[in-house]
């Protein structure tokens, strides 16, 4: 049985449909349909039923699915464990946040695919929270506070945040001093999410309101150099906006809760090799580059 044939199948099996099976490999719809049509002429039997709204699993392909799935985990992990030292092949789905990847880990996945010529990395820079396995992403890298979920992580680095607001805003509102006092203002928000200040070591949490909400970081910094409230965003993201004073920080007293930087991937034996090598690229990109982490570096 051809394992390019079994991996398609998986694709179509995990994505719900030819249509986006060939986007998450990068292939046409045509070329999805004649691996499928190959391995059911091998098999002798129907995995996947064609209809007007799509695909759909047979009783045959449900049940072939999970065993064309354990067999495409392993041959991945013997190919890794014959392959010369550091040598990656195969492809690597990775969701990146677009405010913070696009200008810091950006580089480090270039680097990655510079050192390793037979890798294909296929990146997808998005502030949405994509869901890894109904998507088929190998894995994430996601900023902030983890939430209790199946997915497994692997802390790369530290996240440092600032409270900002604008001159203007500071002018016709004041500046709240604690974080009490927020709850009186308008906060530029990414959705309903806690805000988490540091008091010594006793942690704060407050959840601000606000009529202004965008699921992109640079969507709200704009909105806070615009005077519409208080944003508490990425120190790496406000730092060329204090230095020229177009927003200056708040509640300084009050530091935010420092955040993570996390390699995200769904559950399983092992993290497959390209993963593990992502993430040590990564934690050697903040070990060597705190200087964009906090204000005072």
């Amino acid at each position: 049985m051809n394992i390019e044939e079994l991996q398609t199948f998986v694709e179509v099996a995990e994505a719900g449909g030819i249509s986006p099976a060939a986007r998450r490999l990068g292939v046409s719809k045509s070329i999805v349909s004649r691996r499928l049509f190959r391995l059911e002429t091998e098999l002798g039997i129907q995995l996947v039923a064609r209809t007007t709204r799509g695909a759909a699993l047979t009783e045959a392909g449900v049940t072939f699915r999970d065993y064309a799935a354990r067999a495409c985990v392993e041959i991945d992990v013997a190919r890794e464990t014959i392959l010369p030292a550091g040598d990656l092949r195969g492809r690597l789905r990775v969701s990146v946040p677009l405010s913070f990847g696009a200008t810091h880990f950006a580089p480090v996945i270039a680097e990655m695919a510079r050192r390793h010529p037979h890798l294909h990395i296929h990146t997808s820079y998005s502030d949405h929270v994509v869901d890894l396995i109904a998507e088929g992403y190998d894995c994430a890298i996601r900023l902030g506070y983890l939430e209790d979920s199946s997915l497994l992580a692997r802390r790369v680095g530290t996240i440092y945040g600032t409270v900002v607001a604008s001159p203007d805003y500071i002018k016709a509102h004041g500046a709240p001093e604690t974080p009490e006092e927020l709850l009186a203002h308008q906060a530029l928000l990414q959705g309903t999410e806690a805000w988490q200040f540091m008091d010594g070591d006793k942690i704060i949490t407050v959840r601000p309101q606000g009529r202004f909400k965008a699921d992109s970081g640079i969507a709200l910094v704009a909105a806070t150099v615009a005077g519409l409230g208080i944003g508490m965003l990425p120190s790496a993201l406000v730092k060329e906006y204090i230095v020229s004073g177009a927003l200056a920080p708040i509640m300084t007293r009050f530091p935010v809760r420092p955040g993570g930087a996390y390699v995200i991937r769904p559950p399983g034996h092992h993290p497959a090799r390209k993963i593990r090598v992502l993430t040590e690229l990564l934690m050697e990109y903040f070990e060597h580059n705190l200087h964009f982490a906090e204000l005072n570096h």
